[in-house]
């Protein structure tokens, strides 16, 4: 038979000669093609496969099934039978093409999975990360697409248990259940790996491989069942299954999510008591591990130590950093990590380029942003949907909405479509800019096209309205989430609460509030921090106070925000000794100041003199605190030198403005500025006192 857009194995008359071939051994009663049998041969027409059944190999741990070709293909690949004068094809070229994780059309290399050349996945265990062969999808047989859309829509244990008790114990059971479970995965549907996974371990006659065992343990450790993954981990052993260091990289990430520090440290001996020094793989593991359990300080640790090791970074590792760096608000450290990346002949993927991008949009650097999206490009890196949203993200916190218009039509007319995401920033971006009609239009947009809005679409359709104050409109879009089977979430109420203490609807606040704290709604500490600047900014000082002292017993601890909205109180009333006493509680409370604690304080002092009281206290605190925190405070300092010299040299510009000496007084100014930004290892010095 002949085969068109497909690879294609000659099915010769002699029966023989084709038992003999143990490699083109077919699973009885399949005739897939697109890689469906043990060789990863071609189709089989269903007359032939009527006509004889081959010999089937005998294997313990059957092999993982990829897919070679795009699903939305799969109607064109038809067969023709063959003459019986036609010769034999004894080689064939494969079709390469496949569709990647992001939809994307890409070549593939049978070389890596080619079981001739050791490329076998079998026995090798669960790829943590990316799958057997990354953005490589498993073909289901049609009993294997009825066994996961019953697992998908049924819930009762019992019922699914039963019902797998049915399956006749064979390979081809065993091949349709581990590609039912590489599916449920790429799905992100842990309930049901796991329902299916325990069947096999405790009720099943199928001896589990390794590769079972690490989905289980992977499925355990994202539904943050930590205890569960350490106990198949030793179920593995019991069942004199050697592990792989995919197998420890998951169990490292259990515990990291869960907060087990210490157990995951302990992995660490596990391995070189196993003889299996920490590779790459597990480093990796471990630091994203760490920043999905929100423990970033110590990712940071784990990576420095990683390098200590001599182990040396991938490109993932650098972009899970750089990640790390840009949601804390420090473009300047992403960068840093990617220039070390470039030194370190670390070649840096599309995903490194848009986290980067996404690290300077969070800052509104759309300069920058877009110096690095020219950069992705000359890499020979095609831009995809999410460089594009990084891009239109950085215009839209810069206040630039026709940038990111612009950028949006660029889009369009490189022919990548445009995703939700992609809309919800448009929005954000006229609403940022005050053009809450245009976000509105885009919203409107949205839905035409049959884009469902999620809870972040009106999210940002709500912050729109909120900063012109429009309440009325506010309450209906909170209406249209509840009517849309949205329920609101803590940052929406939270908008809802900053709208009405904006506007002095204190009671509406308060009731909102109320509902946060007896209802499903969690109040966080930015529920606090608004409520604390809004009573600050009404003068409500007991209040704030009072608000202030309740958070330890409601678990939550001052952030930086905390502490800069209660300075801003006394400072707006010029109450520079309580300004001084808060800030140095502050310090003492472990918590350090930004450029914006810097602004809120220099606000509070009248005079020259206040000035230089301000300097001592954060000179005498710089003394005190180690590098990386000096380095910290030098960036604070720059912030809060651009303001002082404006407030001491103020009067005096004016007096100069038509002056030749204002050059040379700017000049000195600058020069003043330089001297007092000092290294890490060397003391503060005091504020140059104007002339």
């Amino acid at each position: 038979m002949e085969c068109r857009k497909t690879p294609t194995t000659n099915l010769s008359s002699n029966r023989d000669k084709l038992r003999t071939e143990k490699s083109r051994a077919w699973p009885r009663g399949w005739g897939w093609g697109w890689g469906w049998g043990w060789g990863g041969s071609g189709c089989v027409s269903s007359c032939e496969s009527d006509i004889f059944k081959p010999v089937r190999l005998s294997v313990k741990i059957p092999a993982i099934y990829v897919l070679v070709a795009g699903r939305s293909f799969i109607a064109e690949f038809k067969c023709r039978a063959k003459g019986a004068s036609d010769e034999p094809i004894e080689k064939w070229k494969r079709d390469s093409l496949f569709i990647d994780k992001r939809g994307k059309f890409r070549n593939f290399n049978h070389k890596k999975v080619s079981r001739k050349k050791g490329g076998s996945l079998r026995g090798q265990g669960w790829k943590y990360g990316s799958g057997f062969v990354d953005g490589i999808f498993p073909v289901l047989s049609p009993i294997a697409q009825q066994i996961l859309n019953f697992l998908q829509k049924e819930v009762d244990v019992n019922r699914i248990w039963s019902s797998l008790d049915n399956l006749p114990p064979t390979n081809t059971t065993w091949d349709d259940l581990i590609s039912i479970a590489v599916q449920l995965r790429l799905n992100k549907q842990w309930g049901p790996i796991i329902l299916m996974c325990e069947w096999i371990l405790h009720r099943s006659s199928f001896k589990p491989d390794v590769i079972c065992y690490n989905i289980l343990i992977e499925a355990y450790g994202e539904k943050l069942l930590s205890k569960k993954a350490e106990s198949t981990y030793f179920e593995l052993l019991e069942a004199r299954c050697v592990p792989t260091e995919d197998t420890y990289a998951l169990l490292l990430k259990a515990y990291c999510r869960c907060g087990l520090l210490k157990q995951a440290e302990a992995v660490f001996a596990e391995m070189q008591k196993d003889g299996l020094p920490p590779s790459t793989v597990v480093y990796n593991a471990y630091i994203d591990g760490l920043i999905k359990g929100k423990n970033g300080q110590r990712a940071l640790e784990i990576f420095q130590r990683m390098k200590r090791e001599q182990c040396e970074p991938t490109a993932d590792t650098y972009t899970m950093v750089i990640n790390l760096y840009g949601k804390d608000g420090k473009s300047y450290m992403a960068l840093e990590v990617f220039r070390e990346m470039r030194n370190k002949k670390c070649k840096p993927n599309i995903c490194t380029f848009t986290a980067l991008m996404n690290a300077f949009a969070r800052d509104g650097l759309c300069e920058k942003a877009e110096e690095f999206f020219e950069q992705l490009q000359e890499a020979g890196l095609e831009p995809d949907v999410y460089a594009y949203n990084a891009l239109m993200e950085a215009y839209s916190r810069a206040g630039v909405p026709s940038g990111a218009a612009e950028i949006f039509s660029l889009m369009q007319h490189m022919g990548c479509e445009p995703d939700r995401a992609s809309y919800n920033i448009m929005v954000d971006a006229y609403g940022r800019a005050g053009l809450h009609e245009d976000a509105q239009s885009v919203f409107d947009d949205m839905q035409r096209l049959g884009i469902e809005p999620t809870m972040k679409s009106h999210m940002v359709l709500l912050s729109a309205y909120s900063r012109i104050g429009n309440v009325p409109k506010c309450e209906e879009i909170v209406n249209d989430m509840h009517k849309s089977g949205l329920s609101p979430d803590t940052f929406v109420l939270n908008s809802m609460m900053n709208l009405y203490g904006r506007i002095g609807q204190f009671d509406k606040m308060e009731e909102v509030l109320t509902a946060m704290e007896s209802g499903p709604y969690e109040a966080d500490i930015s529920t606090y921090n608004i409520l604390i600047n809004i009573y600050g900014r009404a003068g409500f000082f007991e209040k704030m106070e009072e608000l202030f002292t309740s958070l330890p017993a409601k678990k939550l601890k001052p952030d930086v925000v905390t502490w800069t909205s209660r300075l801003g109180a006394y400072s707006r009333k010029k109450q520079y000794k309580r300004c001084i006493e808060v800030f140095e509680e502050m310090i003492d409370n472990g918590c350090f100041p930004d450029g914006g604690t810097a602004k809120v304080l220099l606000s509070s002092c009248s005079s020259e003199e206040q000035i230089e009281q301000v300097s001592t206290v954060i000179r005498t605190m710089h003394r005190d605190l180690g590098t990386v925190l000096q380095t910290k405070l030098n960036i604070v300092y720059q912030t809060y030198l651009d303001i002082a010299y404006g407030t001491i040299f103020g009067q005096e510009a004016k007096l100069m403005q038509d002056s030749k000496d204002l050059e040379l007084h700017n000049a000195d100014v600058v020069s003043s500025k330089r001297n007092f930004l000092v290294s890490p290892n060397a003391p503060f010095r005091a504020i140059p006192r104007g002339k």
